[in-house]
């Protein structure tokens, strides 16, 4: 089991450019949102109680997220995807083309937020090479978050001393152009 501050340093090494952070703070709950959408509609029961995929995996993420040990920052990152599921299952409803559009639109349009950052970022993803990034990314917008707002200084300074420091911290700082 890697611990979330090794997982996060390696993280972080992919994400110093403050415009790819940025763009990681919208394209990557739009991408949890949209997969929850496009899995809200594959449902099932359990001992009689009705569940979707979106809730399976929103159930098995928290256990990762969980396990990570930081369960400040794992009940803050499992908060924040109980919530876009729960989101996402409102606007599953509908017709096809309605589930579908907002599923598959909001899944592009995280994807290309990502991208667009990682062109600024001059690196390729972190889940490129490690798929665990993927799940990653959730926990690294919610530690930058929590960081601004002053918590978990002694994780920030790890991961800064390992990984650089953010450029988020000043937002005045120069960034160099490519």
């Amino acid at each position: 089991m890697r611990h979330a501050a090794e997982l996060l340093i390696q993280y972080a090494r992919y994400h110093r450019d403050r415009r790819n952070i940025a763009t990681h703070f919208v394209g990557i709950p739009l991408i949890v949102f949209a997969v929850g959408v496009l899995l809200a509609r594959a449902s099932f029961e359990v001992a009689g109680v009705p569940l979707t995929a979106g809730w399976l995996v929103a159930a098995l993420v928290t256990v990762w997220y969980l396990t990570r040990g930081r369960l400040d920052l794992g009940l803050a990152v499992s908060a924040a995807t109980w919530l876009l599921v729960a989101l996402a299952h409102q606007v599953a409803g509908g017709s096809t083309a309605h589930w579908l559009g907002w599923g598959l639109g909001v899944f592009v349009g995280g994807w290309v937020l990502q991208f667009i950052g990682h062109y600024y970022e001059g690196r390729k993803p972190a889940f490129v090479d490690d798929l665990v990034g993927l799940l990653v990314g959730p926990m690294f917008v919610m530690a930058e978050a929590m960081f601004a707002l002053g918590w978990g200084r002694d994780l920030r300074d790890e991961i800064e001393r390992q990984a650089g420091p953010t450029h988020l911290r000043d937002l005045k700082q120069p960034v160099a152009s490519h």
